[in-house]
């Protein structure tokens, strides 16, 4: 495989902004062949999430092993599961290929819908993030895995390595829900803390700020960049997509995918 390639394990947004199409978009932008496994179909667009219909799990699980034995993968990350079943079907396939993994917890949207039910939760932990090179929360989707409140930069520190323990490599727990002008990620990863601090952008349009971070830093995964560059970078990334954002629809619009990483001009 002479180009990088990267694989999206997640939803379908129709609107564009988030999910699998977010994906794609990061994972062009940043000069890496995109594939991806379609988890659930939701019927949604800036205003909000209307409808989640999961797909059967062993028809994600066949998608799955399709792609990575032909054309194969550099790297993977996973969005939107949609339930316990598909999680179980794909996580024999993901251990199999041992690939760097990134799992972004996706739980709830940014209007309220559930995205994961509750009890899948307990599948997430056990079966996937073992799994995962990188898992990266944010505040509510941390507090959710482990069970208690994080109400400051310092609980967050603590929140990181807490998440490690459940079985990930390392954890991005990103601040942007934190009080406070900056939105501060904090990054564990499995020997130190990083902090990667950044102003708060007033904006109503971050949707999809998750999804393109994780996929950003799996782009970068996928083409050899270590992990504390690749999250220094996917991090500059959704920064500069979020001040650019192209003002699209009536609610919590999308980013701009076709943003750079700043002042390097990449």
């Amino acid at each position: 495989m002479p180009f990088p390639i990267a694989l999206t394990i997640a939803g379908s947004d129709p609107s564009g902004g988030a999910g699998l199409q977010a994906d794609l978009k990061t994972f062009h932008r940043l000069g890496v062949y995109g594939m991806s496994v379609v988890t659930a179909l939701t019927v949604q667009n800036t205003l909000g999430v209307r409808e989640v219909v999961p797909l059967e799990p062993t028809l994600v699980a066949r998608q799955l092993k399709a792609v990575l034995h032909d054309p194969g993968a550099h790297a993977l990350k996973t969005g939107a599961l949609g339930d316990a079943a598909t999680l179980e079907a794909i996580a024999p396939v993901l251990a199999q290929a041992a690939l760097p993994l990134v799992v972004d917890p996706v739980l709830v949207s940014k209007n309220g819908q559930e995205l994961l039910p509750s009890r899948a939760l307990e599948a997430l932990k056990a079966d996937l993030l073992p799994l995962a090179t990188l898992l990266t929360p944010n505040l509510l989707e941390a507090q959710a895995l482990l069970g208690q409140p994080i109400r400051d930069l310092a609980d967050a520190r603590e929140a990181a390595r807490l998440l490690a323990s459940l079985g990930p490599g390392a954890v991005l727990l990103k601040g942007g829900h934190l009080a406070g002008e900056e939105a501060t990620d904090v990054l564990w990863d499995g020997h130190a803390l990083h902090l990667f601090p950044a102003r708060k952008i007033p904006s109503a349009h971050t949707h999809g700020t998750g999804c393109t971070l994780s996929a950003a830093v799996a782009a970068l995964l996928a083409k050899g960049v270590a992990l504390l560059e690749a999250v220094a970078r996917a991090k500059r990334f959704v920064t500069r997509a979020i001040e650019t954002a192209p003002g699209i629809g009536q609610g919590i619009g999308p980013l701009n995918h076709w943003a750079g990483e700043g002042a390097d001009g990449r």
